[in-house]
């Protein structure tokens, strides 16, 4: 397994792609309405990464197998769907939730983050789950400092979920990510504190858990792309890219417009 370190010069560069992807989500966020469809936001995102952030979409041809391209700027993932959905032309109605996932390129580096939308009033159980899910997601970033193990990560998310009654899927998981899109590690949402790759300075990873409100069971739909839970129960993600400091973590996937912190995180950085 080959980590790639960065050095001061690369998490600078890590730093400006995490920060527009994000201001990508906050420049979104008014625009997730009833009615809206997804290939509208997903033009909308186009536009506003390529002409005003002057960065590239990396999802769009993103094709890692070799045979089938990626054909959209941004994920959007509604309801049981677990991620990579292709946006199309249905409207979002009322009731809906939606994980909106953006990574931009910009000099070379990529920044990956994503964010779940309420569309309208949605269900107690909804707010729920993309609530404990995001907590989740922190209760594995508050574990990121030199000496830890990936392990440690997983487990914090899983033993959180599951002590709410939730799963965690298992087939998707964090990556390692800098210039390459998807690198090594893998970081997974499950596991036993003590195990995996020893963390240290310099590594860039994203921590971002798929949850669902029903079995951890999921399936590929035709398209090649997108995943859904097995029972079609609701399922939500967040994602932040995190950077392991001398000392700690560093997220650098924050603006102006993301969502405040949950009451156990006293800190961002370092």
């Amino acid at each position: 397994m080959t980590i790639s370190i960065k050095d001061a010069q690369g998490a600078q560069g890590m730093r400006i792609a995490g920060k527009l992807a994000s201001e990508v989500l906050d420049f979104l966020t008014p625009h997730v309405v009833p009615g809206v469809t997804t290939n509208q936001l997903d033009k909308l995102c186009y536009d506003y990464i390529t002409e005003v952030q002057k960065a590239i979409p990396a999802p769009l041809n993103y094709d890692p197998s070799g045979n089938n391209p990626y054909p959209k700027s941004i994920c959007t993932s509604i309801n049981h769907q677990v991620c990579h959905g292709i946006p199309n032309d249905k409207p979002l109605k009322k009731g809906d939730t939606v994980n909106i996932d953006i990574t931009v390129i910009k000099d070379g580096w990529h920044g990956d983050t994503s964010r779940m939308f309420l569309v309208g009033e949605t269900s107690i159980a909804a707010k729920r789950l993309s609530k404990l899910t995001y907590e989740a997601m922190w209760h594995g970033i508050v574990k990121v400092k030199p000496g830890a193990r990936l392990g440690d990560i997983g487990f914090a998310i899983q033993r959180f979920a599951e002590s709410h009654g939730f799963s965690v899927v298992r087939e998707f998981c964090g990556h390692g990510i800098g210039q390459v899109f998807h690198e090594e590690p893998q970081v997974l949402h499950y596991g036993k504190p003590g195990t995996g790759e020893t963390l240290q300075a310099g590594m860039t990873f994203t921590i971002e858990p798929m949850i669902n409100a029903g079995k951890k069971d999921i399936k590929e739909l035709g398209d090649g792309w997108t995943i859904v839970t097995r029972d079609h129960s609701l399922s939500a993600q967040w994602e932040h890219t995190i950077l392991v400091t001398p000392t700690g973590y560093e997220v650098l996937t924050l603006s102006e417009g993301s969502p405040a912190l949950p009451d156990f995180v006293t800190t961002t950085c370092c």
